[in-house]
């Protein structure tokens, strides 16, 4: 008969085992970038979502005592993700964007979008001037960035897209969670085919599949548990971007703002279109690749890649 586990019987309290937790989780090596950078985060939200507690208890709760079912709730989580290396969001079934839950599992990707830092900056000083009616989420897996932007524009309709009807699944149970369903919708749609050909919008925002194929082959495991149509995007990450880029402006309003986000890709599109009139956001609090363009430079890049000019 084998021995029980000794951190059922040594360790007793919420402290004991997120200290645990990151002492088993440093020595698998294990990655962060799913909302964490660290052992010490990814252990205490596990271990209070053992607890029933939220992520944000008060301090004096890690001196409490666990249940020996919540010990052994804890024990399972802490050996799936090191063992299969699944995501802290996944395994509790949430993650926080903005300041706000969402409901996120393996049909969408975890909400890490440093288009967070703009939507808390209200996109100053881009939409200072302009009365914002109506936002298009585009590629909206979870719909974090458009539920987040629907909190900043309080009085703005929400359009969400994506080409993945079970994402779309799980950002509708967002909207419904975030009480958005009078003024948002989650349609399928292939990029912008299901929208009517004159619906425009003060902003598009999009965090489009961009990693490039050598990427994706080399990303750590924690990765192969995200759907891979909301990562790769052909051999240089830029596919989809280019479609955005050539589309966008039919659907903008005169004074409109288009924001995407292409990570890595951004050395390759830089390179690619030199000239543009990209502006690429400064985040102060880390994350690289976001760019802005207004409607007419939008137009006039179009113009030319239309031409040939681009690709």
């Amino acid at each position: 008969m084998s021995s029980p586990d000794p951190a059922l019987s040594e360790l007793r309290t919420i402290r004991d085992f997120i200290r645990l937790g990151v002492s088993r989780f440093r020595r698998a090596g294990l990655f962060y970038g799913h909302g964490t950078d660290n052992a010490w985060d990814e252990s205490v939200q596990l271990v209070l979502h053992a607890a029933g507690l939220p992520w944000d208890a008060n301090p004096d709760a890690l001196d409490a005592r666990l249940l020996s079912s919540e010990k052994q709730q804890v024990l399972g989580l802490f050996e799936r993700r090191v063992e299969e290396r699944i995501p802290v969001p996944y395994l509790i079934g949430e993650a926080w964007f903005c300041g706000m839950p969402f409901n996120v599992d393996s049909r969408v990707l975890v909400p890490r979008s440093p288009i967070a830092q703009l939507i808390q900056q209200g996109f100053a000083p881009w939409l200072d001037a302009v009365k914002v009616e109506r936002v298009l989420d585009l590629c909206a897996g979870s719909g974090c960035i458009g539920i987040a932007c629907a909190a900043l524009f309080d009085d703005a309709e929400i359009d969400l897209l994506d080409i993945s009807e079970e994402a779309l699944v799980v950002c509708r149970s967002n909207l419904q969670r975030h009480q958005l369903t009078r003024r948002a919708q989650a349609l399928q749609s292939d990029l912008f085919s299901a929208l009517a050909p004159c619906q425009q919008y003060q902003l598009i925002v999009s965090n489009p599949p961009y990693v490039d194929q050598a990427d994706f082959a080399g990303m750590p495991l924690e990765y192969s548990h995200e759907p891979e149509l909301g990562l790769v995007s052909g051999d240089d990450g830029l596919d989809i971007c280019y479609q955005i880029l050539a589309q966008a402006g039919d659907y903008l309003s005169d004074d409109g703002l288009l924001v995407v986000e292409v990570g890595n890709s951004e050395a390759a599109l830089r390179q690619q279109l030199p000239d543009a009139a990209l502006v690429w956001a400064d985040l102060p609090q880390g994350g690289n690749g976001v760019f802005m363009i207004t409607a007419y430079d939008l137009r006039q890049l179009a113009t030319g890649l239309q031409a040939g000019s681009g690709r």
